[in-house]
């Protein structure tokens, strides 16, 4: 019986195309199908249904096109000329240009009607190297065109191979932020109408029971923040048990949100026929330690440095005046923007308070403003950003929630009215403009209170080759030298009595002479 089992799997066209695409593992696939003929009853059933699952997951990492070949001298050249680092093996050549992709049909006729002229860099390597199943780790900054880099290749996923059986979603995309979210959503929305991709947006503030009713009646792709994720497969709305495509947009900020617990639960759901891929616009220890966990071997690229650097396209002015003059500053720098024109400008602080403040007195000077923060609901969160993005106004206050993911076309300038809390950060707040190689202008507003920073932010300008003003570099110096001072304070040496230091015993001594 075990005889006419094998004859029949052998004659599968699932199993030739094993053959075909990985002659490597022929000898230990062979060793299985000797071991299933063997005449041992006892364990025969046993060993059948190993070796369909070792088939079932040898097949899933084949590649679903193949890559065509092309001058490993034009390649060279393109990867140098962009700052590109691949680590890795079998690595795909890149895709310069859509027409000679690999990509099918319905995908380049996508492209076209969006009016997609040529691939980012990030994409250009992504896309490839997703395609071929491997796992995937992207370092680029933000803004450079990560979204159609791993949500193409999901949607060819979901077209091209078979699901297993089950409600689940079939590929997931982790986002950190509501916003950033709802973003990919949109995008999304465009393959869901055009190639009838069911997907779903499941973040926190919104409609939970709208939400599971959406998972449960049966959806191919879900983007969600981690809680929410978590707080379905708690209660086994969903499961990702379908899950052969996940996704972690933005992986360091996850971390640094503290959502790794919720990461960590939705990756050990997933099958482990699975494809991960990680995008990240800095390489952090933290980042490094999930992707050794989860993904095992992995392809590399690194577009730009690992370290995060500002974007070169953006101007950045710094202006340091005392905290009194801070409100003055800052109007002048309004006006002085409204005299030479601009399109839409975002205004960060750093507290959800200021944020209501500073939006009215723009608004009572003028300047039509509104505001976003954390305390507002997901349905005024969302109004606001479409005010904001199709022009209804040009000014938004916002804090750090609007820093990451928003990607609003048409923002000219960035002003950091409070400076944030590091370096990092400000460089998320400056990126949301000069994006998608267009130009930017950033002002940011220092005061003395935020000479720590001064070092911090020197490097950043120095690294985008912009100029330091020498009050910032007066700023450095002078925190650096406040602060050897307080340093030789903290360890110098008591004052030496002659006798026992212990001034518990002496406070006896010094009045020995008043005693008599």
């Amino acid at each position: 019986m075990a005889s006419n089992i094998m004859g029949k799997l052998l004659r599968r066209k699932d199993l030739t195309k094993l053959f075909y695409y990985d002659v490597k593992h022929l000898t230990t696939e062979l060793s299985l199908i000797n071991t299933v003929i063997k005449p041992s009853s006892s364990c025969c059933l046993t060993t059948q249904k190993s070796l369909v699952k070792h088939f079932d997951r040898r097949n899933f990492s084949q590649r679903f096109y193949s890559i065509k070949a092309a001058e490993q001298k034009d390649i060279d050249v393109y990867r140098n000329e962009h700052n590109v680092t691949i680590i890795g093996q079998d690595i795909p050549n890149p895709y310069i240009d859509i027409e000679s992709s690999d990509f099918p049909d319905y995908i380049k006729s996508f492209l076209k009607s969006q009016g997609f002229e040529k691939p980012t860099v990030i994409q250009a390597q992504a896309w490839p190297i997703a395609l071929s199943g491997q796992n995937f780790v992207g370092i680029a900054q933000t803004g450079t065109g990560k979204t159609l880099a791993y949500l193409l290749p999901a949607v060819v996923h979901i077209k091209e191979n078979v699901p297993r059986k089950g409600l689940g979603p079939r590929v997931l995309v982790l986002a950190p932020t509501r916003e950033l979210a709802r973003q990919i959503e949109v995008v999304a929305k465009d393959f869901q109408k055009l190639l009838g991709i069911r997907c779903a947006c499941i973040y926190g503030g919104a409609n939970r029971a709208r939400q599971a009713a959406i998972l449960e009646s049966g959806v191919d792709l879900v983007i969600a923040t981690p809680g929410r994720l978590n707080d379905f497969l708690v209660s086994k709305t969903t499961n990702l048990s379908r899950c052969t495509y996940v996704v972690l947009d933005e992986a360091d900020r996850m971390l640094d949100m503290g959502f790794e617990p919720q990461i960590r639960q939705a990756l050990e759901g997933v099958p482990l026929e699975r494809q991960i891929l990680m995008f990240s616009a800095t390489w952090p220890k933290e980042v490094q330690y999930l992707a050794n966990d989860y993904l095992g071997k992995f392809v590399q690229v690194n577009v730009g440095s690992t370290e995060l650097s500002a974007n070169h396209n953006i101007t950045q002015h710094v202006h340091i005046c005392d905290h009194e003059e801070k409100m003055d500053k800052f109007k002048s720098i309004m006006h002085s923007l409204s005299g030479d024109g601009f399109g839409k400008i975002l205004v960060f602080t750093n507290t959800k308070r200021f944020v209501d403040m500073l939006s009215l007195m723009l608004r009572r000077n003028g300047w039509p403003a509104v505001g976003i923060h954390g305390d507002k609901s997901q349905l005024q969160r969302d109004t606001i950003i479409n005010k904001f993005k199709h022009g209804q106004t040009n000014i938004l206050v916002a804090t750090d929630v609007a820093a990451r993911g928003l990607d609003v076309d048409g923002v000219t300038h960035v002003i950091n009215f409070d400076f944030p809390n590091t370096s990092e950060d400000y460089i998320h707040r400056i990126g949301r403009t000069g994006r998608q190689a267009n130009k930017g202008e950033s002002h940011t507003i220092l005061t003395y209170e935020d000479e720590r920073q001064a070092k911090n932010l020197i490097a950043v300008l120095r690294e985008a080759n912009q100029e330091v003003p020498r009050e910032l570099e007066d700023m450095a110096r002078s925190f650096d030298m406040s602060k050897t001072k307080n340093k030789q304070m903290k360890y110098k040496p008591k004052q030496q009595y002659g006798w026992n230091t212990n001034n518990r015993f002496n406070r006896f001594r010094k009045n020995d002479k008043f005693r008599y």
